[in-house]
């Protein structure tokens, strides 16, 4: 009961605080790896209700990308051969649907179409490279389809690493799997540990390469209503499963996500305090090599 209680007051907290983008933020890399007319085109979708945007809760993971040299773009079109002819790589970071821009409680709604899905696998099958990142509930459930279409499972709800009030993968407990991302270019470019902000686990294909595992004693809260979370909330056991993985796909690439802060900056605060989260965080100080890392690999760097 007393654990139990400790996480509902942690996510209490962030259900309060208020959560803006530190613009702020400047990137440690100062040397960028790409420095010619070959530089990978990388667009942001912003074209189903997406909760991180180029000039929004995403722009620091922008001004991480352009200090590498990657040209950083909008996606403002629903996906057809023709819109995604030309981009490289294609960021999908919490979109949502229609029907749950503003109300997150269950039901929650395909942010796809299933003729954009297919173009989707098509488009990886031939070459193109997909960040796929779907946070807490209700951002699983509206990309639930198109990570099913490359054998990904998405659960809908909080996950909690319990007793643990901060999140941490690390290669010390093998919670941060042995994997090009974390070797890096160079031996500067090494990861050892990355941090999380809660997010949500995911199980994946047998093709696919776990980067991020819940190691320790997790669990997913699997509410009917957004954050509404209680001793009656049904729970499942996700020990194991998965918030980081890539999967070679035909000629293409992609690498999955359940958590989205650990990749942007942002500054929370409630009635007495004020806190970072993310790239500007404690113990977030090589999540920004390894968003760079993550993106070298998309690329074929890697």
């Amino acid at each position: 009961m007393r654990l139990l209680i400790y996480i509902l007051l942690f996510i209490s907290t962030l259900v309060s605080a208020e959560q803006k983008v530190d613009f702020t933020y400047e990137p440690k890399n100062q040397v960028p790896y790409f420095k010619t007319n070959k530089t990978p085109r990388v667009h942001i979708d912003e074209a189903h209700n997406n909760f991180h945007t180029l000039t929004g809760r995403y722009a620091p993971f922008a001004k991480v990308l352009a200090s590498d040299g990657y040209v950083v773009k909008s996606n403002i079109n629903k996906f057809t051969k023709e819109s995604l002819k030309n981009i490289d790589i294609l960021v999908i970071a919490n979109p949502v649907a229609d029907e749950n821009k503003t109300n997150w409680d269950l039901p929650n709604y395909p942010a796809f179409s299933r003729q954009e899905i297919e173009t989707l696998h098509r488009w990886v099958k031939n070459g193109g490279a997909l960040l796929l990142i779907a946070d807490h509930m209700p951002w699983p459930k509206a990309s639930e389809d198109l990570a099913a279409i490359f054998g990904f499972h998405f659960t809908n709800g909080y996950v909690e690493m319990l007793g643990h009030r901060e999140q941490y993968f690390e290669n010390a407990d093998g919670s941060l799997l042995a994997h090009s991302i974390t070797q890096g270019i160079n031996p500067t470019s090494k990861v050892t540990k990355v941090r999380g902000f809660m997010g949500q686990a995911f199980l994946a294909p047998v093709e696919a390469k776990p980067l991020l595992v819940f190691t320790k004693k997790s669990v997913s809260y699997m509410p009917s209503e957004s954050f509404a979370i209680d001793e009656h909330t049904p729970t499942i056991p996700v020990t194991n499963w998965f918030q980081g993985a890539t999967l070679k796909f035909g000629k293409g690439r992609m690498a999955v996500f359940g958590e989205a802060g650990m990749f942007t900056a942002q500054i929370a605060s409630d009635d007495k305090d004020s806190w970072n989260m993310g790239l500007n965080a404690k113990g977030s100080e090589q999540n920004e090599r390894f968003l760079l890392n993550v993106m070298l690999w998309l690329s074929g760097e890697l």
